[in-house]
């Protein structure tokens, strides 16, 4: 009964009205954000990969511009607010490793999010995938923006698990519609497959007005799952499996449009939340040539492969080193959706249109990235510089000064040779721990703002 009542819901929100929004669809832009969850940079052939086929994402970066400066978070929860909201973690109350089962706060539902700014500019909205911005009722998509929301309340790996801090026995991993628990413990197998199919749908229902789908996949996070039809057949076993079909669905995403003649006004932006978890290995993701992996500040931890397409807008076959972030997608989705960022509180991120549509250096209006871990605030990177004020997992003692044009893999401190940019960096972390905080040195952010709590 409840698929059926969906199928009609999206059907409606597609037919009625349509032959009104019809011309505003066409002069107004769809968005498509496709979040892999702990894909690492290493982790495609457009971006190195030689033992995986992603013939479709690869596609996307000839037919677009490849971001190879492009930043996340550390973790899932805090990459997913910032993503959002297009602000640091730290300033919306989810800086602090990731939300649980167990956890009693979420997302703030007085934070705006990019789902909110379209929905004022007449957009259909969905949330398909993983949330883990808060899993009570008053923190789901739909209390964000979100008009249609589908998949897992948080991580794949948090159902019926024991936590002992506090002591805690998670319930199966639920399967969510519009708050509804529809399934517990669903094959995760087919995730994937099944995220897919409802992202088509939901463009299908909407080709005759503006939407955005923000299409979130559980994988390749732990425990890794694929398919039948993929699994065994990467050159790097589950892992490989799982990125080659996500793959898969990216290309079916980018058929549809194709198929329903709107991917001339659609623009796809593929990326990943954070650097690949667990120690290097065969079965797990690949950060690259980049140093550390997933909950680090190295670069390994953080930076991630992203790709944006958006034929006769975007550039094709570009490659930009422009320093960008997910906190930068809401100002620029406003920007081009002609919404108005909102009033009265501060937004991180800048608008990136230059950056994308054109690839070109000196477009980036970042002066400084922030890197966080939890609430501490670890390094900073300015244009080519990167400064490392803590660095408790590692016995080279900070400042730790890299440039990173020069030194992508962040082996060789020059910190005593450029004195000058030491300097001018602090002053700008000192920025940070007056504006964000910094648990490293008592701190605390004259511009924080609270989490939701129940």
């Amino acid at each position: 009964m409840r698929t059926t009542d969906c199928t009609r819901r999206r059907f409606l929100m597609g037919a009625a009205g349509a032959p009104l929004l019809a011309s505003a669809a066409a002069e107004t832009p769809n968005f498509v954000i496709i979040l892999a969850d702990d894909q690492g940079y290493g982790d495609l052939g457009c971006f190195g990969a030689k033992d995986l086929r992603t013939p479709n994402v690869d596609r996307m970066a000839a037919e677009g511009t490849r971001l190879t400066s492009f930043y996340a978070a550390p973790v899932c929860t805090p990459s997913r607010a910032a993503l959002l909201t297009g602000c640091y973690a730290i300033r919306v109350g989810l800086a602090e490793r990731v939300l649980f089962p167990y956890s009693n706060i979420g997302l703030n539902p007085d934070e705006i999010t990019i789902a909110k700014v379209l929905k004022g500019r007449g957009y259909q909205t969905a949330c398909i995938g993983k949330w883990h911005l808060g899993h009570h009722p008053q923190f789901l998509p739909s209390k964000h923006g979100f008009d249609y929301h589908f998949g897992t309340p948080y991580s794949n790996d948090m159902g019926s698990r024991e936590y002992t801090q506090p002591k805690f026995l998670a319930p199966p991993l639920p399967l969510l519609r519009n708050g509804e628990l529809i399934e517990q413990n669903p094959d995760q197998r087919y995730l994937t497959r099944r995220y897919t199919a409802e992202a088509i749908s939901f463009m299908r229902a909407n080709r005759s007005r503006p939407f955005f789908l923000y299409l979130a996949h559980n994988m390749p996070h732990r425990p890794i799952a694929a398919s039948e039809e993929f699994q065994g057949k990467s050159g790097r076993a589950l892992y490989g499996d799982a990125v080659e079909e996500i793959d898969w669905s990216t290309g079916e995403i980018l058929r549809t449009l194709a198929e329903l003649g709107i991917e001339g006004r659609t623009l796809v932006l593929y990326t990943s939340d954070n650097g690949p978890a667990g120690a290097a290995a065969q079965d797990s993701g690949s950060a690259g040539p980049l140093r550390g992996r997933k909950a680090s500040t190295w670069e390994g931890g953080l930076r991630v492969p992203c790709i944006v397409r958006w034929p006769g807008k975007v550039s094709k076959a570009r490659v930009s080193d422009e320093v960008v972030s997910t906190m930068d997608i809401l100002p620029t989705f406003a920007r081009l959706a002609g919404a108005s960022l909102p009033a009265g509180r501060t937004i991180d991120g800048v608008d990136a249109w230059q950056v994308l549509a054109s690839g070109e250096a000196g477009k980036s209006k970042t002066e400084a990235f922030f890197y966080y871990q939890n609430l501490r605030l670890q390094a900073v990177r300015s244009g080519r510089w990167k400064l490392h004020v803590e660095r408790p997992d590692s016995k080279e003692k900070p400042p730790l000064l890299f440039d990173l044009d020069a030194d992508i893999g962040e082996t060789r401190n020059v910190a005593l040779q450029h004195a000058d940019v030491v300097k001018r960096l602090l002053a700008l972390v000192e920025g940070a721990r007056r504006e964000l905080g910094d648990a490293a040195t008592g701190s605390i952010g004259k511009g924080v703002r609270k989490a939701g709590s129940v």
